[in-house]
């Protein structure tokens, strides 16, 4: 069996593009043991494979992004020689049962949790939000009935401030 690379590893690799939660061919050829170029030769023998909604190229903008914020070497520096492929979820596990090593597939199944824990992650950050929105909506209200309370008991504890007649016959002389 191959040394396990934990989930939460895998899950950093992931990024979001295009509306959709992708892992780059380098970072999917390094979890199955692969080299990048050797990984992009078994899909490219294998792209009926791999439809458009399994994988995609990077536009050269969005590479640039990538760059800036990672430290993914630059095209042309000794690095990549041509933009990345994006797999996303179905097409990461296709890409391991294509390079068929027992790595790979022992390693697809890490893929899959590592989505499946991201996309429960999300999930769950939605539903916290949600709870965060419905509780600072009671406290709205419950500080408008704290601050009626407190007027309710300024008004009791202030006297009159008019002179009341007094109760009861009187006589003027």
């Amino acid at each position: 069996m191959p040394p396990e690379l934990p989930v939460e590893q895998i899950t950093r690799s992931i990024l979001y593009l295009r509306g959709q939660r992708v892992i780059l061919d380098s970072d999917l050829a390094a979890i199955y043991g692969v080299t990048t170029g050797r990984f992009n030769e078994a899909v490219k023998r294998n792209i009926e494979r791999f439809p458009e909604d399994f994988m995609f190229r990077l536009t050269a903008k969005e590479y640039g992004v990538l760059t800036s914020q990672t430290a993914i070497s630059k095209l042309g520096r000794g690095g990549r020689r041509q933009l990345p492929w994006a797999f996303t979820e179905h097409g990461a596990i296709q890409a391991s049962n294509v390079l068929n090593s027992p790595r790979a597939i022992a390693m697809g199944t890490y893929v899959v949790r590592a989505f499946v824990q991201l996309r429960d992650l999300i999930v769950s950050d939605k539903a916290m939000a949600q709870k965060l929105n419905e509780l600072e909506h009671k406290l709205e209200n419950h500080d408008d009935a704290i601050v009626a309370i407190l007027s309710a008991i300024r008004q009791l504890m202030n006297p009159p401030t008019t002179k009341r007649r007094a109760i009861g016959f009187t006589a003027k002389l």
